[in-house]
């Protein structure tokens, strides 16, 4: 996407500290507690968790992260667009940043987790039209009629 800049975050910006807070308070909206599997700030500044912003400008537009679950599968968490940059682009950018790193990593596999209500479609529709499709939990993961999982490999 012209004039986005993804760069590694370490996640002590005060923008993407307002960006991971709706992001949590907006799972909790949408999905009952035991299937909220987003991760506030502090889990996402792990080391087993890489963090990217997205940026145009000094406006930040959106957020997406990779976990190493295994030497060679990863996981997509935290993808996230600002409200302000829906339908622009920058989510597809972002996941399209985050299955490079992943290749650039040797992972045969990546994985994520969302949900399956109506507000979700968006999301599931975007990594679908990127290769992802559904698959039985893995990790922790639990068949919770609420949760989709979904895959592909790289």
């Amino acid at each position: 996407m012209a004039g986005l800049r993804i760069v590694a975050d370490d996640l002590s910006g005060e923008a993407i500290g307002r960006l991971i807070a709706f992001h949590l308070n907006d799972m909790r909206r949408w999905s009952p507690p035991e299937s909220v599997h987003a991760m506030p700030r502090e889990r996402l500044a792990r080391p087993d968790i890489s963090f990217f912003s997205a940026w145009r400008g000094d406006a930040l537009a959106g957020c997406g992260a990779l976990k190493q679950l295994e030497p060679d599968h990863g996981e997509l968490k935290s993808m996230r667009v600002d409200p302000a940059f829906l339908r622009q682009g920058v989510g597809q950018a972002i996941l399209l940043h985050l299955i490079e790193e992943a290749r650039r990593r040797g992972y045969s596999r990546l994985s994520l987790e969302t949900g399956k209500p109506i507000e979700f479609q968006a999301a599931r529709a975007l990594y679908a039209k990127h290769g992802f499709s559904p698959c039985p939990p893995f990790g922790a993961y639990l068949d919770d009629g609420f949760s989709l999982c979904m895959t592909r490999t790289l």
